[in-house]
């Protein structure tokens, strides 16, 4: 790894938001997308660095730009309910309904 590598990835160690990792790679944003969907979009940007390390070895600068392009992007054309980054997500999608009438008030026996 070169003394460049490096110090790109010792930058990168420095962020901490995703405003800081957008300004970073200089990528235009919208601010209320991401004052909104922070967490999930950089949940994303973890998710596809991941498959791109397990698919093609570690990623080089335009990679890790062009993923967090695709994060934000995501976040862009839809929401986080919809993207189900989050587990929180994940699992709703799964959780089963009980009808108000199903429901009863357990009586004492005297």
């Amino acid at each position: 790894m070169s003394n460049e590598d490096l110090d790109f990835l010792d930058a990168l160690e420095e962020l901490e938001s995703a405003e800081d990792f957008l300004n970073f790679f200089k990528i235009p944003f919208d601010q209320s997308i991401v004052h909104v969907n922070r967490l999930h979009i950089l949940q994303r940007y973890h998710n596809y660095l991941k498959a791109h390390r397990e698919r093609a070895g570690e990623p080089g600068y335009l990679d890790y730009k062009a993923l967090l392009t695709q994060a934000y992007e995501d976040f862009v054309h839809s929401d986080a309910y919809t993207e189900k980054v989050m587990r929180v997500h994940q699992k709703a999608s799964g959780i089963a309904t009980v009808s108000v009438s199903s429901i009863t008030r357990a009586v004492p026996s005297a």
